[in-house]
């Protein structure tokens, strides 16, 4: 006679069970979880799917969740973790920074958000930055999937989940952006032009004609300026903790007379403001604010110079950085050489001028304020 046929072995203590629902024709596991934080409460968890194995595979995902200490919870899903990001993982990090977080991460939370963060696979997320590649550039799709990896660490560190499924992800290439555009002489007069009767003239006239980022321009404050010197003190950013991008960003220029004349305009203006707003103003000793004093944001920035570029007739598809893309050319084709429009843009070497700024570069000769006296003073 055979040997009897083995019985299946008895589950132990804790493992969890697994059975079939002959009705419903699905596989079932339940594993205790032991007590709650109430201390009375015995926790159970179900996971259930089409055949056996896909149950004892969802079964040994609950244990490993269960050693590690992670605590998903049911119904926590991406867009919340985003949220929680966003409120909690982002500490210190100024508002604009928030801002920006939560703007980049709208499309992938359109396409993935209702899905628990615990059922949250791999797959998912290359299919929903793949979605995103098809209409957005490749810069574009990896700051999304970047700001996506870490809103899930700040959840796997909160024990929300057991893995990162974003981490495991290659970022898809996206579609090619928009190449930088500098102005020419002539578009360049023309703004220079349609800025004289604008609130935020001056902004313009001095990204351009001194090639601060505009980052430099909006922390600009009038201590840092010396409008009978003519010069100005690039010292702070809006960056976090107001440091500027590079140590070689820290740099005095000085400015050409069309600037410091619009500058002493701007100041006036801004005095009539102060005047006007009263007890509301808040002096922040900012030379560009908004007409309460406070800081400008980005937002308001792109708004009114796209207002100033189409009054001068050269279209709205300019961006306030393509200023400093623009001073950059023109000292170029004014025969400034490499190294010292590296020094005036405060590029950490004449290495980053050639490589950013390629198409704008021509070879040869001489300097900043000066030039740009010669061509709009």
């Amino acid at each position: 006679m055979g040997a009897p046929a083995a019985s299946p072995r008895r589950r132990g203590r804790g493992e969890g069970s697994i059975y079939k629902d002959e009705a419903k024709g699905r596989w079932y596991a339940a594993v205790s979880l032991g007590y709650g934080a109430d201390g009375k409460t015995w926790r159970r968890q179900k996971v259930s799917g089409r055949t056996r194995a896909e149950v004892a595979a969802k079964l040994r995902e609950l244990h490993a969740e269960h050693d590690t200490g992670a605590q998903p919870v049911p119904g926590y899903t991406v867009h919340q973790m985003v949220s929680d990001w966003l409120a909690e993982g982002l500490d210190g990090r100024s508002g604009e920074t928030v801002k920006l977080n939560r703007n980049v991460l709208k499309p992938v939370v359109a396409y993935i958000g209702d899905i628990e963060l615990r059922k949250l696979t791999a797959h998912d997320v290359r299919r929903a930055l793949t979605r995103l590649a098809a209409t957005h550039s490749s810069r574009t799709v990896v700051v999304v999937h970047n700001a996506l990896t870490r809103a899930i660490r700040h959840a796997e560190a909160n024990r929300h989940v057991l893995h990162n499924v974003a981490a495991l992800v290659d970022t898809p290439t996206g579609q090619k952006g928009r190449p930088s555009q500098a102005l020419t002489a002539e578009q360049a007069v023309e703004l220079l032009a349609a800025a004289q009767d604008a609130r935020l003239g001056a902004y313009v006239v001095l990204c351009l004609l001194t090639g601060i980022r505009t980052e430099e321009a909006r922390a600009l404050r009038w201590d840092h300026v010396d409008l009978e010197g003519g010069t100005i003190a690039v010292w702070r950013s809006v960056r976090r903790g107001g440091d500027t991008k590079t140590e070689r960003s820290r740099r005095t220029l000085r400015l050409p007379r069309t600037a410091v004349e619009t500058l002493r305009q701007h100041q006036a203006r801004q005095a009539s403001e102060r005047l006007a707003a009263g007890e509301l103003w808040k002096d922040q000793g900012l030379v560009f604010t908004t007409t309460l004093g406070t800081l400008l944001g980005a937002g308001n920035v792109r708004r009114q110079f796209k207002a100033i570029c189409q009054t001068a007739g050269i279209g709205s598809s300019w961006a306030p950085r393509e200023l400093r893309t623009s001073y950059v050319s023109l000292l170029s084709a004014s025969g400034v050489p490499v190294e010292e429009i590296a020094r005036l843009a405060g590029h950490s070497s004449s290495r980053t001028t050639e490589v950013l700024y390629r198409r704008e570069l021509r070879p040869v000769l001489v300097k900043g304020a000066e030039v740009m006296d010669q061509l709009f003073g």
